[in-house]
C-alpha cells in the first residue's frame, strides 16, 4: 500500500506543477468573478442561472482534467523509459495502474474541493445560505463518477495507440453516455431487430454517469437525497471502476513496455 501511495504522491505533484494547476486556479477566479456579477441584479432567478453556468464549467474543467492527466500518465512513463526503473524498484505492474488511478482520482478531488469551497463562498454572500449537506453530496457523487472515468481512460490507455486519440475517444464516450445514456432503452424499443436488442444491452452494459449528477439539487437548493441513494451509487461507481482497473491490469500485464 505504501508504494501506491507513493506513486499517487507522484502524479499529484506532477499534476500541479504542470499548467493544469493554473488554469485551475484562473477557471476558479473567473467563477468567482462570475458569480460576483450577480450583485448587479436583485432577481432570484438571474443569480441561479448563473449558479448553473457555474456549475456547468466546474463539470467541464473536471471533466478535462481528469481524462487528459490520465490519458498520458503510462504513455510519458514508456515514452521517457521511466517505467523500467520503476518496476525494477521492484514495483509490480497492478501496482502502477493502482498508484496512477489514485493519483489522478486524488488530484481530481484537490481540484473540486477548490471550485466546490468558492462556488459555495460565492453563493452564500449572495443567498446568505450554505446548504452543506447538499453541497457534500454534489462534491461526493461528483467525485465518484470521476473515478468511473478515470479508471476507463487508464484502461484506454493502454489499448489506443497515443494519448491523444485515447482522450478524444474518452470524451466523446464520456459525453454520448451523459446526453444519450438514459434514452437508449427509449431509443431500443423503437429500432427494427436485431438492432434494438444490441442498443438495450448497451443500456445495461454502460456505467450510467447521469445517476452522479445531482446539479439541479443544489442550484434550486432542493432538499438533500436519501444517504442510501448516495450509498448505492458509490457502490455502483466501485463496481466499475474494480471492473476497468481489472481490465487494465490484464491489458498492461501482457503488453510489451518496448514497443
Amino acid at each position: 500500500m505504501s508504494k501506491v501511495l507513493a506513486l499517487s504522491g507522484v502524479v499529484i505533484k506532477e499534476l500541479y506543477r504542470r499548467k493544469d494547476f493554473y488554469v485551475l486556479l484562473v477557471l476558479t477566479v473567473v467563477l468567482t468573478l462570475l458569480m460576483a456579477s450577480a450583485s448587479f441584479f436583485n432577481d432570484s432567478k438571474i443569480v441561479r442561472i448563473l449558479k448553473e453556468t457555474c456549475m456547468w464549467l466546474i463539470w467541464i474543467s473536471a471533466l478535462v482534467i481528469a481524462i487528459v492527466t490520465t490519458a498520458r500518465q503510462i504513455p510519458s512513463e514508456r515514452e521517457s523509459r521511466t517505467i523500467f526503473p520503476l518496476l525494477a524498484k521492484p514495483v509490480s505492474r497492478g501496482q502502477v495502474i493502482l498508484g496512477k488511478f489514485c493519483g489522478c482520482w486524488f488530484a481530481c478531488g484537490i481540484a473540486l474541493v477548490v471550485f466546490y469551497i468558492f462556488f459555495g463562498t460565492i453563493a452564500a454572500v449572495r443567498e446568505h445560505s450554505l446548504p452543506l449537506a447538499n453541497y457534500f453530496q454534489l462534491f461526493l457523487l461528483h467525485w465518484a463518477m470521476l473515478g468511473v472515468i478515470i479508471s476507463f481512460v487508464l484502461f484506454g490507455s493502454l489499448v489506443f495507440a497515443a494519448p491523444s486519440s485515447n482522450a478524444t475517444i474518452s470524451f466523446i464516450s464520456v459525453i454520448g453516455i451523459l446526453l444519450l445514456g438514459r434514452y437508449l432503452n427509449r431509443i431500443a424499443s423503437s429500432q427494427p431487430q436485431p438492432m434494438g436488442s444490441v442498443i438495450y444491452a448497451l443500456y445495461f452494459l454502460i456505467p450510467h454517469l447521469e445517476w452522479f449528477d445531482i446539479r439541479q439539487f443544489a442550484i434550486f437548493d432542493h432538499p438533500i437525497i436519501p444517504w442510501i441513494y448516495c450509498a448505492g451509487v458509490i457502490l455502483y461507481a466501485a463496481f466499475y471502476c474494480a471492473f476497468f482497473l481489472m481490465a487494465a491490469w490484464l491489458v498492461f500485464r501482457r503488453k510489451a513496455l518496448n514497443t
